[in-house]
């Protein structure tokens, strides 16, 4: 049974903080209610506690407030939302409550943000391709159901086109059921939060969707729980109610600066580029909670949206994301300066559940043996370009002109596409056979003998 506790006496305010003394049986994480001389209510979590005093974070901010008028009680509990499945086909502010002109969800189900622990035993591998009907990413860089795979882009880069093209095509060959769609925006600005709605609600994926929305304008400690409100509702939903989840989030670089403000006012030592040494277990606790649970037919599966600074992808955001989740899709800046959507670098993109998702009687026998083949000829395009500029195109010998030839056309056909298109698996590995046999046989040494004969189109066909 929960205990309200009020208490008046505050030692200070900074940031989004406000610190209370005299405190007894307060746990961490428990949500605080804040008054003032108004009637409007304020909630917050207790982040730290010891003997005499209790740090509370202010999730809409502390603007306003005045430490002579403030009573702060303590609940008892941890913040919980309700969640339901008719939140589907709705908007919510940063803490899940509506801001769609529609009345709050009624429910008796109630779910701690912070979600409950999960057993690694309890967990199921995941193996169920998912088509996204991009070639870059069916094609070399799978998506595969109950994985959690960031997509690692720059400013003014087209990540959040491709994530809503995800949103719009993703399905699993392997099941009927479409996926239901939860997104969750972080100190975007307007315009990027009205593209996602107005995208979902075009495609009809809006009915069977739920968006979260912390705008840019919103509080910044509010960001910390948005993805967290947005991950309990997917809980819901896949492990409730049996549902394919796909979650985005976005932009985790914004949560991120986000948790390194508060960092900074709470006086913590700082670690790389100022953000706190915690870090790495602070986004395991989001990104962990994609995945597929054993006797559950429901699964979680995450896209997370960073944009890196200065297309850095050594900053601590992109590399600690990158120990956490199952692989990267890369944004690459000379891609899309060519004009070339989407910009998937073909090099630093992986996935790394890719092996386990495809091949036969999941997409097709050859895929792994084309993604590995057209991965070797991009990586020496690169070689003969970096040749190529120091010594003149006219000096490469005959086969490295060819492949010149080769990554041009696999820039423009294979990754490139456009933003309406959706192309079946079928298509990808069609339109990579139709890039390799503008190489030699000879060069297809990643792939067996009896997929060549089968697949490899004469020259005179291919052109």
């Amino acid at each position: 049974m929960s205990i309200e506790v009020e208490y008046t006496k505050l030692s200070g305010i900074s940031g989004p903080l406000i610190f209370v003394e005299g405190v007894k049986g307060v746990g961490y994480g428990e949500i605080v209610e804040i008054r003032d001389g108004s009637s409007e209510i304020r909630i917050g979590q207790t982040l730290e506690v010891d003997e005499q005093r209790a740090v509370v974070q202010v999730f809409e901010g502390t603007r306003g407030l005045s430490m002579k008028d403030m009573r702060i009680t303590f609940v008892g509990k941890s913040l919980e939302i309700p969640v339901d499945r008719d939140m589907l086909g709705r908007v919510f502010d940063g803490l899940g409550r509506p801001i769609d002109g529609a009345p709050q969800v009624i429910t008796d189900s109630m779910m701690n943000v912070n979600g409950l622990p999960i057993n690694p035993w309890s967990r199921e591998y995941p193996r169920d391709f998912i088509q996204t009907g991009i070639s870059a990413i069916d094609g070399m860089n799978t998506l595969i159901r109950g994985q959690k795979l960031p997509i690692f882009s720059g400013s003014g880069m087209p990540h959040n086109l491709i994530a809503a093209q995800i949103a719009r095509q993703a399905r699993i060959l392997s099941a009927e059921e479409e996926f239901t769609v939860i997104f969750a925006a972080m100190g975007v600005k307007f315009d990027v939060a009205r593209f996602f709605i107005d995208s979902l609600e075009e495609s009809g994926v809006l009915t069977h969707s739920a968006i979260f929305l912390s705008l840019a304008d919103a509080p910044s400690i509010e960001r910390l729980i948005t993805p967290r409100v947005a991950l309990t509702l997917a809980e819901h939903l896949a492990f409730n109610e049996g549902m394919h989840v796909l979650v985005i989030l976005t932009d985790m670089t914004n949560y991120c600066e986000s948790l390194r403000e508060l960092s900074s006012s709470r006086g913590e030592v700082p670690s790389r580029k100022g953000y706190p040494g915690y870090l790495y277990s602070d986004l395991a606790s989001i990104h962990e909670r994609a995945g597929r649970l054993k006797d559950h037919k429901g699964s979680i599966t995450q896209v997370p949206i960073l944009t890196m600074p200065s297309d850095d992808i050594s900053h601590p955001v992109p590399d600690l994301t990158g120990y956490i989740t199952e692989g990267q899709i890369v944004l690459e800046r000379e891609l899309f300066n060519k004009g070339i959507y989407p910009p998937i670098a073909g090099l630093p993109s992986l996935s790394r559940l890719m092996k386990d998702g495809i091949g036969e009687e999941r997409t097709r026998k050859d895929h792994a043996e084309v993604a590995a083949q057209l991965f070797a000829m991009y990586a020496k395009v690169k070689r003969i370009r970096a040749l190529a500029a120091i010594v003149g195109e006219e000096e490469l010998s005959e086969l490295d002109k060819d492949y010149l030839t080769f990554g041009t056309s696999f820039e423009k056909q294979f990754l490139s596409q456009g933003y309406e298109e959706n192309r079946s698996i079928e298509q990808t590995l069609n339109i990579g056979w139709k890039m390799l046999s503008l190489l030699p046989k000879d060069e297809l040494y990643r792939i067996c003998t009896e997929d060549i004969q089968r697949y490899y189109i004469p020259e005179t066909e291919c052109s």
